[in-house]
């Protein structure tokens, strides 16, 4: 089942099209006002100035039409401007924009609590707490955690690789990229990180990425549990099923299954940070399904409104239990972002955007092996695709910000992940004609010099 194309303004069979060379004089024009007023805490890929959006396709200010392999940042699942998501924050903004969930109640946001429990794979009642962002989530879900145990258990294990946000405790949490932490001293206290098995540069000697697992889960239970916290110190383990920015890892399945073990037996808490992985990214509603294991809690964000701010924590229902006044905020479960939520997740379904997402996955990864041959490394789940690009002695390759550029400058655009990967996050609604073209134009890109 393919999805509906929704958006008449344009072909899709005449994108991409690149009529003025990027960046145009519109673009560099707004490119020198953000640089006077908007602080450059952030790196921009290259001089993408978006004006609208169609699906899975963004228009610069220029007019240039350009394939969407970003969906900014994982983000627009249903494609820019849907016009079913569009509808709803129309109708959800006439009745009104906002009234804090956590001083009152609103009906919207219950039901999109309700809707969020029963596809969250986890079983008996769940509760939720809606956040604002991605980081929000997980920061709540380390409040969660230790609250949960009324701070008998305040340690944390996560894992090298992993990104969880750039707030403080989320921050502290992370380690993908030491730009991440530097000048930021001191981190939160009590919060281990352990290695995860990335499947070309195992932190072991270890032959292939099963036994790269085996090694991590033996690290985890004889040299920390065993010399360093005792497992009952520890509240949760924080892990992202497939690593986002630490460079698109997907972990083997026995893995995840022994950590879950793991956990089960020293009664800790498996926490699963799906923020980039969530609402049908992966193929599945969520990226911790392809594992076969249930985790205890759950943090999401980026896909549940279609891009407006929203995050969501879904846990089992004992778990979510913090005193009255201990977490609360501001402008979580906003209304608009609710009805926009319930649109999103009601288009997955209608359009069979999950089983789209799968199909199209593979034969976008079928072409890519093809294109990268022994030299380059090409994994993923669904639309969730990274290509590392490595040179002779398989470490991370140096060219990664010229393929990204070349690919931009000819109608495709497309970010990286870790040291050395290519990013491939469409809109789950992007045809499979497109999805190839976008992969023949990063194939050019790949052998331009």
């Amino acid at each position: 089942m393919a999805p509906k194309w929704h958006w008449p303004q344009i072909d899709p069979d005449r994108v991409p099209l690149v009529k003025i060379e990027p960046p145009g004089p519109k673009a560099l024009e707004i490119i020198r006002r953000d640089e006077a007023v908007i602080m450059q805490s952030f790196t921009r890929w290259y001089p993408l100035v978006v004006a609208r959006g169609y699906g899975p396709v963004v228009e610069d200010v220029d007019g240039n039409l350009y394939i969407d392999y970003n969906a900014g940042i994982a983000v627009t699942a249903t494609g820019h401007a849907h016009p079913k998501v569009v509808d709803a924050i129309k109708r959800q903004s006439e009745l009104f924009l906002h009234y804090s969930l956590t001083d009152f109640y609103y009906e919207i946001a219950v039901s999109l609590a309700e809707k969020l429990t029963s596809i969250a794979p986890i079983s008996g009642q769940k509760k939720v707490f809606f956040t604002n962002s991605g980081t929000e989530s997980i920061e709540g879900i380390a409040k969660i955690a230790r609250g949960y145990f009324r701070g008998q258990r305040p340690y944390i294990v996560a894992f090298y690789g992993a990104f969880h946000g750039r707030t403080y405790m989320s921050m502290s949490l992370s380690a993908s990229k030491p730009v991440h932490r530097r000048y930021f001293s001191p981190m939160m206290p009590n919060v281990i990180h352990v290695p995860y098995p990335h499947p070309v540069h195992c932190p072991f000697k270890a032959k292939d990425p099963e036994e790269c697992g085996r090694y991590a889960l033996e690290f985890l239970e004889d040299w920390v549990f065993g010399r360093l916290v005792s497992p009952e110190e520890v509240a949760a383990v924080l892990i992202e099923p497939i690593q986002g920015e630490g460079g698109y890892v997907v972990p083997p399945k026995s893995f995840i299954r022994g950590l879950r073990e793991i956990t089960k037996e020293h009664g800790i808490l498996l926490a699963v940070d799906e923020v980039q992985t969530g609402f049908g990214r992966t193929g599945r509603w969520f990226a911790i399904e392809h594992f076969g294991v249930e985790p205890d809690i759950i943090g999401t964000a980026k896909a549940i409104a279609s891009g407006l701010p929203l995050g969501a924590i879904i846990g089992r229902a004992e778990i979510m239990s913090l005193p009255r006044g201990s977490h609360a905020n501001t402008f979580g479960g906003n209304p608009v972002a609710a009805a926009a939520a319930l649109a999103t997740l009601s288009v997955i379904e209608e359009e069979g955007l999950l089983e789209h997402a799968e199909r199209v996955g593979n034969e976008i990864k079928k072409a890519l092996v093809d294109i990268a041959g022994d030299r380059h490394d090409v994994r993923g789940l669904g639309l969730m695709i990274g290509v590392e690009l490595l040179d002779e002695r398989r470490r991370p390759a140096k060219n990664l910000d010229e393929v990204l550029t070349r690919s931009f400058k000819r109608g495709l655009a497309v970010i990286g992940a870790g040291t050395s990967t290519v990013r491939i996050a469409p809109p789950l609604v992007i045809p499979e004609q497109m999805a190839l073209k976008g992969v023949e134009i990063l194939s050019d890109a790949l052998k331009s010099r």
